[in-house]
């Protein structure tokens, strides 16, 4: 039994794609281009009625196809994990993340994760993300802590998708970072792509990459670094902490992307997420508090 397909037709701009990067740029953000290519290769996939290759060239008014079928079952375990979960209905959760927790199962990391703790909290999760990422509209980094929304059914995970997609999301972050940030506000437009240097990093890049917006707020400035409230104008991977190294104010903690101090993780919380539900149609706001160890060191840096 395959889940109610997806549906598209090539308009004159998207001409001359590839076949596979029209649906990653077209299908939920979670879809990989190797999963893609996946559903491509298995004839999940149909141009104009019949099969078609990853490479094949779109044409204006091509019509495309494209059936996910069911989930194997997963052989990821359920593990009973306190959940602090903020809101649940029959068709997602939102769910405040510790930091140090993985989203979902990925080489080294096969137990202990946000998915192993959502599988022991509920049997329903949506399956358009994969065996190993069922009900996972979005991550956040392990070392960051906060607000995430999970999908239940497929429904509210396709829309939600398309929220995300057409950026409509609220999502606000607080932030600490080294030095003294000299603007009360502004704006980073700086594309991010895969590092040239090392391809486990991501990097202002203005070659092979997408656009990324970041807008910042001043809350507070201390001795050597400020607080910061962050808005993303778009989620590309490690935005926040691409964008603030690059601007020469690394996140506290951010080992990755600056030098090493005392913290264990980057001083990164995602504390709003607003959305609009995907039954109701009515606009859903949360809050999180800072963990404690962030207004630990927010207090030492007073």
């Amino acid at each position: 039994m395959e889940r109610e397909p997806f549906r598209f037709e090539v308009d004159q701009k998207d001409t001359g794609k590839r076949l596979d990067k029209f649906l990653v740029e077209n299908m939920p953000k979670e879809l990989s281009r190797s999963f893609i290519q996946k559903l491509i290769s298995g004839e999940h996939v149909l141009l104009n009625g019949g099969p078609a290759k990853s490479h094949h060239k779109v044409n204006r008014e091509d019509s495309i196809l494209v059936t996910i079928p069911d989930a194997v079952q997963s052989s990821i375990e359920p593990e009973k994990i306190p959940l602090d979960i903020l809101y649940e209905d029959e068709h997602l959760l939102v769910v405040n993340k510790p930091a140090g927790m993985v989203v979902h199962p990925a080489p080294g990391n096969h137990s202990r994760t946000l998915v192993n703790a959502l599988l022991g909290h509920c049997k329903n999760l949506s399956g358009i993300g994969g065996v190993l990422k069922p009900g996972i509209v979005h991550r956040i980094d392990k070392g960051t802590s906060g607000l995430l929304v999970v999908a239940k059914t497929d429904e509210a995970h396709k829309d939600l998708a398309k929220q995300f997609k057409s950026k409509t999301i609220n999502r606000v972050y607080i932030a600490l970072v080294k030095g003294v940030v000299e603007l009360d506000n502004g704006i980073i437009e700086l594309p991010i792509g895969r590092s040239s240097r090392d391809r486990k990093k991501m990097a202002v890049n203005f070659v092979q990459s997408k656009d990324a917006i970041t807008r910042y707020k001043v809350l507070q400035r201390f001795k050597g670094s400020t607080l910061l409230e962050v808005t993303l104008g778009t989620g590309r991977t490690h935005q926040i902490r691409v964008h603030m190294s690059y601007m020469g104010h690394t996140l506290l903690g951010d080992a990755k992307y600056g030098a090493k101090d005392n913290l264990t993780r980057p001083a990164l919380h995602a504390k709003t997420l607003g959305f609009i539900h995907p039954v109701t149609k009515k606009y859903m706001e949360f809050t999180s508090e800072l963990p404690q160890d962030l207004k630990e060191l927010i207090s030492k840096m007073r």
